[in-house]
């Protein structure tokens, strides 16, 4: 199955050439190259048919064709069917010369879109007899060069009839038993040649499985790798301590937060290094989850680390961590704007063992940052930090456990899949007496309204924002950019403060403008989406997102999460007037749902993988039958499933995964070679 193409009869070196321009060289990859999708001749009961949906139909010709001619080259051929009972009409554009091929009472088979209403079938395929001779159920490859769908048929036909008793199977015997799975042999045959819905359904089902659970055991692989080598230091704390710590917080941990505790607490007295993920909804309570690590590891008697995207963050949570800890232990700040003796100090005291927690942005990664004994680091909104970055930190101590938090609530698929090498941990339960945010979707047309209602919470002494997608005036788009906002507001709010924030000021100009907005000296504030992160401001309820339908799902619900921070009832309004349809339905979710997780659901599902993260970051791997967002399912069973066999004597020793340790060995994941 190795061999080269050229070993198929039919296929010279001119033929292999064109196949090998798309990937395709040896015998198992034609064997293996399936179809992208199926054309559908089976035959349906007219009384099935959904409205505008494609049906092959089969009827007897009821009357005489008619043509109508538009201009010199377009013509319209009507021809009535008795179809079942029912009469219709199938209508053929530009093919005129199909008049003569039709006689009354002959059976014909036609493919196209049904009109419901009209009763009409725009036919673009008829075959005249009582069969389509190509089967029912027709495969569509991707081709590309001069290798036509016709041909590849023919080559992949070709190879079958020649190769095909080789094909191996490559499940062990229980699994097939297990999940009545179709044998490997059949499902490729069934993959090229279908007879039947149900069986390509199967054949299908049987390459997801197969797929999935090869991508997991390279990642489970890797995970055992990355743990065993790296040895971590149990974290002995004294539990009645932390219990007392605990019970000293002025609210009850939730069931989820506790659930999350266990894990981390878990992870830090085992002798591996943790690499965990934590993520949950703004709002739901991360930062007293971190606290509780940091204080089990100080009472271990280790320092903590926690590094933050943004200045503005990592004071906020300086203040969180003061209120929290700071009695209990040395909590101080580290950022690009304290300098001179005060830096010099806490560095100092740092290296001795003298501060607890280091709070700080990436200046915590400066090689003048030497920690006594460094136990825990914590990175909040981990995305935003290159791998090198997180590194680099984590080599400060001498194999800390990592904690990684995000507000990004992520698909479980696509966690299980980016961050296949961590442990993922969620927070999917709010605190009690939080308001849901209320959200409504106007359309620029009401923005005088809009602005009346942000007036109303203005004058009840509230604060809010506005949100653009742009900086300044764009020719190609027309998107209401922040100047032009801010001076909007301005005018149309004069007895408030509006200030403006966007991308292109210093960091030194962001943190002024947060700052007069966190004091309540600014009470509206204009900003393109550099607000997203982490700010803090309790006494703001009300947010205004112009051009909504630019932003995706994800993004939108971060931006509101910057509201509802307080007790009082807080407000969205998003500003759009979608054209598309995906567009609208995007409106609609952000109206119904405040769950992040639903949301990032849908979003995967309106968007696709690739475009969740952003298409250079993503890490996704490619699968040619699998779908990540509709097989999640067999990807939680497959991971399951390949986390057992790894952790199995069996899977390393039995001949019955020979063939599984082969391909891994092929992929270079079992010769120690690094993984792709």
């Amino acid at each position: 199955m190795d061999d080269r193409i050229t070993q198929i009869k039919g296929i010279g070196d001119e033929k292999a050439a064109s196949l090998s321009s798309i990937g395709i060289n040896k015998i198992t990859d034609l064997i293996e190259y399936f179809p992208f999708r199926y054309e559908d001749y089976e035959l349906k009961d007219l009384a099935d048919v959904k409205h505008e949906e494609r049906a092959t139909l089969e009827g007897k010709v009821h009357s005489e064709p008619v043509v109508r001619f538009f201009g010199k080259k377009k013509s319209r051929l009507s021809v009535r069917l008795l179809v079942g009972k029912f009469l219709i009409t199938a209508v053929f554009f530009n093919r005129a010369f199909l008049k003569k091929q039709f006689t009354l009472g002959q059976i014909v088979t036609v493919t196209g879109k049904w009109d419901q209403h009209k009763m009409t079938l725009s036919a673009n395929e008829i075959t005249f007899s009582s069969h389509n001779p190509d089967g029912t159920i027709e495969p569509i490859y991707p081709v590309g060069g001069d290798v036509t769908v016709k041909a590849m048929k023919r080559y992949i036909q070709l190879a079958l009839k020649q190769f095909g008793d080789h094909i191996e199977e490559n499940l062990p015997v229980q699994m097939l038993e297990r999940y009545k799975l179709m044998p490997r042999k059949s499902a490729v045959m069934m993959m090229h040649s279908p007879d039947s819905h149900e069986g390509l359904k199967q054949a299908r089902r049987r390459f997801v499985y197969e797929e999935l659970l090869q991508f997991q055991l390279k990642m489970q692989i890797f995970r055992k790798r990355e743990r065993e080598s790296t040895q971590g230091a149990a974290q002995r704390y004294e539990k009645e301590k932390l219990d007392e710590f605990i019970q000293s917080l002025p609210f009850p941990l939730t069931g989820a937060q506790n659930r999350v505790v266990g894990e981390i607490l878990t992870d830090m007295e085992s002798t591996y290094r943790m690499n965990r993920l934590l993520q949950g909804d703004v709002g739901s309570g991360k930062t007293v989850v971190a606290a509780i690590g940091l204080y089990a590891s100080y009472l271990a008697g280790h320092q903590g680390a926690l590094m933050v995207p943004t200045e503005i963050l990592a004071e906020q949570h300086n203040e969180s961590f003061q209120d929290l800890l700071g009695d209990r232990l040395n909590v101080e700040l580290l950022t690009g704007s304290v300098k001179g003796k005060k830096r010099r100090e806490i560095l100092e005291r740092l290296a001795l063992g003298e501060v607890d927690l280091l709070i700080g942005t990436h200046a915590l990664i400066q090689d003048e940052v030497v920690f006594n004994n460094l136990g825990l680091v914590i990175t909040d909104e981990q995305h935003r930090f290159g791998v090198g970055q997180r590194r680099v930190l984590r080599e400060k101590g001498l194999s800390p456990d990592v904690l990684y938090m995000t507000a990004t609530p992520i698909p479980r698929t696509l966690a299980i899949s980016v961050f296949g090498d961590m442990d993922v941990s969620t927070i999917d339960e709010m605190p009690a007496g939080r308001k849901p945010i209320e959200t409504y979707w106007a359309k620029p047309s009401m923005l005088t309204r809009v602005i009346d209602f942000v007036k109303k919470e203005l004058d009840q002494g509230m604060q809010g924002y506005v949100i653009c997608p742009l900086i300044e005036e764009s020719e190609k788009l027309d998107v209401q950019n922040a100047i032009d906002v801010h001076f909007q507001m301005q005018t149309a709010l004069p007895d408030y403060q509006v200030g403006l924030m966007h991308g292109r000021l210093s960091s030194d100009e962001k943190e002024a403008v947060m700052d007069e907005f966190s004091r309540n000296d600014v009470q509206l504030l204009v900003s393109t989406t550099v607000v997203e992160v982490g700010v803090n401001v309790p006494n703001a309820t009300i947010m205004v997102i112009y051009d909504a339908e630019r932003f995706g799902l994800a993004q939108l619900h971060q931006l509101r999460g910057r509201v509802g921070r307080g007790s009082e009832q807080s407000y969205c309004v998003l500003l759009a007037d979608p054209k598309s349809e995906v567009g609208k339905e995007r409106m609609q979710i952000m109206t119904e749902s405040n769950d992040g997780f639903v949301l990032s659901q849908r979003d995967l599902e309106l968007r696709g993988p690739g475009d969740f993260f952003g298409r250079k970051q993503s890490g996704l791997p490619e699968f040619k039958v699998a779908d990540l967002v509709h097989d999640y399912r067999v990807l939680e069973v497959a991971r399951n499933d390949a986390a057992a066999l790894v952790d199995s004597s069996a899977f390393w020793e039995d001949e019955t995964y020979s063939s599984l340790r082969n391909y891994l060995t092929n992929q270079g994941v079992l010769s120690g070679e690094k993984l792709d």
